[in-house]
């Protein structure tokens, strides 16, 4: 099998050996120091100021968007939400869950955020900024630097869903004025699903202590006490931990975050020089590293009839939507264990596909 898709994403031979062993008792000093080493590498990773701490969240990237909703806003909040997909969407839905007062900046489908955009929200008022970097659904990568100087001229507590962008994308948490940060296990990690990371600074932090939100398990206090020792309050995903220890090292060795970034970059590059000569437009205006979103030239063409064939026909997958852009656009992704010559792969299999008029 070949795995093309956004998550979960192909995990090299080390981190699947790490899979299959027994998973550990966790309550324990060995255990609370693999935490803490941890949290030290994706603080470095991101960027982010010493002061910052990180949440383990054993649940999926959602979990820790509805947690940092919950945990950081209030009703006094009022809120400016990008909407260009899917998960732009999903932090909108979140947000009404809450009955929280946020207004939606609505994007055309794989279109970025313009300055054109923000100037009508410029001073009124507005408290927050919730954006996805990285639209996973339409592969649009939005301008940071442009959200960034918005929200520091507006004094906005910014948070950033970096799930599909991290480790695929330039971010300096610090630099930016990012308040708090998300991302899976299952994207650039190439991991398995079940952890999602929140990584808050101060100011962040400070929020989550004086909200009293009503839940249980997403009640983040709990998770910063806890963390202070290297623990999470519930029992998390053991062996997914143990296999994020061992990811950053990896990505450490072979020298850090910027490496790590430029390898996503020259695999994007490498796809989208090839596809050039197959029947397909990238319908995004600003790219991440981390997805090619492919729509088939002829409308009568199906996008999800092409990713059935690959995946039955040939064991490749690559990444379908949902909903009414089903038919119209597949992904590509540039993340996990993947090599130049399983991109050969794909191609040859798709001119195969042509080839024989299956689609």
């Amino acid at each position: 099998m070949l795995n093309f898709t956004v998550g979960p994403v192909m995990s090299n031979e080390e981190i699947r050996k790490i899979g299959g062993e027994q998973i550990p008792y966790f309550r324990t000093s060995e255990f609370s120091k693999i935490m803490l080493d941890s949290e030290s590498l994706l603080k470095k990773f991101f960027k982010a100021k010493d002061s910052s701490k990180v949440i383990f969240m054993t649940g999926s990237g959602t979990a820790s968007m509805d947690a940092s909703v919950l945990n950081l806003f209030t009703k006094n909040d009022k809120i400016l939400v990008v909407n260009g997909g899917s998960f732009g969407h999903r932090f909108c839905e979140i947000c009404s869950v809450y009955d929280l007062d946020y207004t939606e900046i609505k994007c055309e489908l794989g279109k970025t955020l313009t300055k054109e955009q923000l100037v009508p929200y410029d001073n009124k008022g507005y408290t927050a900024f919730i954006v996805n970097l990285d639209e996973t659904s339409t592969g649009v990568l939005y301008d940071i630097n442009l959200i960034s100087d918005f929200c520091k001229k507006n004094n906005l507590f910014l948070l950033v869903d970096s799930i599909s962008s991290f480790l695929c994308d330039p971010f300096d948490m610090d630099k930016l004025n990012v308040n708090c940060v998300i991302t899976g296990s299952q994207k650039a990690l190439a991991l398995a699903p079940g952890i999602s990371l929140i990584v808050v600074d101060d100011k962040a932090i400070d929020r989550i202590y004086k909200n009293n939100p009503k839940t249980y398990y997403f009640n983040l206090k709990d998770y910063l006490d806890n963390g202070k020792r290297g623990q999470t309050p519930f029992t998390p995903a053991v062996g997914i931990l143990l296999q994020l220890n061992r990811r950053l090292h990896m990505i450490e060795d072979i020298g850090g975050i910027d490496v790590e970034v430029k390898r996503a970059e020259m695999s994007a590059k490498y796809f989208r020089d090839l596809i050039k000569e197959l029947p397909f437009e990238i319908v995004s205006d600003n790219l991440s590293n981390a997805v090619t979103p492919l729509s088939p030239k002829d409308e009568s063409k199906s996008a999800y009839k092409l990713f059935e064939l690959l995946k039955d026909n040939y064991g490749i997958w690559v990444c379908p939507n949902g909903g009414n852009l089903k038919d119209k656009i597949f992904r590509v992704g540039h993340i996990g264990d993947i090599k130049n010559s399983d991109y050969d792969k794909l191609i040859y299999s798709i001119k195969d596909i042509i080839k024989k008029n299956l689609w």
